[in-house]
């Protein structure tokens, strides 16, 4: 079993690493194998709407030149994610933003995967932007894995975070639970329990 941690901060080590990296330390403890995913600094499109993922049976954005190819290429082989956004005005990065957009509107291989956020700021704006992250999960048929506590540290450097006990200890049963939930997938295969039969998709809206 492996799991994805990406981290939607420009910077490498800081705040959100800090918090995925507790995340991290449990479920290698309970031997689930893990990898941070670093989205970067470079400038990432955001999605055009252009139907290339879905008219090439998905999983491939048509834009190539940024992080978002290559971590889809990744997410065939991941049984579970964490995304990591630090707060910016109340809200997810905009490059995490945009980043999430286009993988999860092109990643026909997340569902039925488990998956969740984690959010590091400074003070506030953190349950707007973990909120904002969660219904990603929501619409994709990904069970959200839950922890003690909204998953959130605070802090302006990772000296700092590492002093947010509660956050990290947090961080350290969404660890512990992502790791179970994904045991007891893996149990539930091997006792023969099929993943639910999918019905075809009904698109309304409210113009009449």
């Amino acid at each position: 079993m492996k799991v994805m941690l990406i981290n939607g901060s420009p910077h490498e080590k800081g705040c959100t690493y800090t918090a995925l990296c507790e995340v991290a330390g449990e479920l290698e403890k309970a031997g689930v194998e893990t990898e941070i995913f670093q989205v970067g600094q470079q400038p990432i499109r955001g999605c055009v709407s252009c139907g290339f993922c879905k008219k090439n049976k998905g999983n491939k954005c048509v834009f190539g030149n940024d992080p978002v190819n290559a971590a889809l290429e990744k997410a065939k082989d991941m049984d579970g994610f964490i995304f990591g956004s630090p707060v910016h005005y109340a809200s997810a990065s905009g490059m995490m933003t945009s980043f999430l957009d286009r993988f999860f509107y092109a990643g026909t291989v997340l569902k039925y995967k488990p998956g969740a956020s984690v959010v590091s700021c400074r003070r506030g704006g953190a349950t707007a932007a973990f909120d904002q992250l969660n219904k990603y999960f929501t619409i994709s048929s990904m069970p959200v894995v839950s922890s003690q506590y909204w998953n959130m540290v605070h802090g302006n450097t990772p000296e700092e975070v590492r002093q947010d006990l509660e956050g990290l200890q947090t961080m350290r049963t969404l660890g512990r639970n992502m790791a179970w939930l994904l045991k007891s997938i893996e149990a539930g295969k091997q006792a023969g329990v099929s993943l639910p039969e999918p019905e075809e998709p009904q698109i309304t809206n409210f113009i009449r």
